[in-house]
């Protein structure tokens, strides 16, 4: 069960910032017993993996901090977060076994190797939850503020996403707090872009032709 925990932790961090769980998940296998990773997923403890990984995540929270290039950047993120909370679920839960597995989905095929998916997909569609909040949040933060506040909220995500991912592996059970918390302020965001978006509309039409 903390396994599902870390992962689902792992991958909540990967809808905010790609490269900060995978980061995490590396260093702290390369230079702890925190979190042993299973034999598919040793590779992202390699140095030049960690040192790759570095590099990404200084492009990402560069880009991140740009007005409108915030924006661009979301977009390509669309296939890059979900990527990585699937790697970072399927990292995370790897501990667990296949018979865990078929005793969670009730699928006795899972027993012989068929359920191993389900960690990746999980990670995937988790990841892919927050990232959308994410994007759906930031355009309307960058034209309220006149671009100033997304360096701001950008600095919070990626704390978030640091914070997030080493609480998913040194405590797993505040993860039952944080991902719902940050699914919270996510929806709260997308909600007011909603409002604000009717409301603009609501203005506009009085003054048309």
């Amino acid at each position: 069960m903390l396994e599902v925990l870390t992962g689902t932790g792992l991958a909540s961090a990967a809808g905010l910032n790609a490269y900060v769980p995978l980061l995490t998940v590396g260093l702290i296998a390369r230079y702890t017993d925190l979190l042993p990773l299973g034999p598919g997923w040793q590779w992202l403890e390699h140095p030049a993996v960690l040192v790759i990984l570095g590099v990404l995540l200084a492009l990402e929270v560069t880009a991140d901090k740009i007005p409108a290039v915030d924006s661009v950047n979301d977009v390509v993120q669309t296939f890059v977060r979900p990527t990585s909370g699937g790697i970072t679920f399927g990292a995370g839960a790897s501990a667990v076994t296949t018979g865990d597995l078929a005793a969670w989905t009730g699928d006795a095929a899972a027993g012989e190797g068929g359920g191993a998916w389900w960690p990746i997909l999980a990670g995937v569609l988790i990841a892919l939850v927050f990232h959308v909040l994410k994007s759906a949040a930031r355009p309307v933060l960058n034209a309220v503020t006149f671009g100033a506040g997304g360096p701001v909220v950008s600095t919070f995500e990626d704390i978030a996403s640091v914070a997030t991912s080493v609480l998913a592996v040194v405590v797993p059970l505040l993860i039952l707090v944080a991902v719902p918390l940050l699914a919270l302020i996510g929806v709260w965001a997308w909600r007011r872009r909603r409002r604000r978006k009717a409301e603009h509309r609501g203005t506009a039409v009085p003054g048309c032709p």
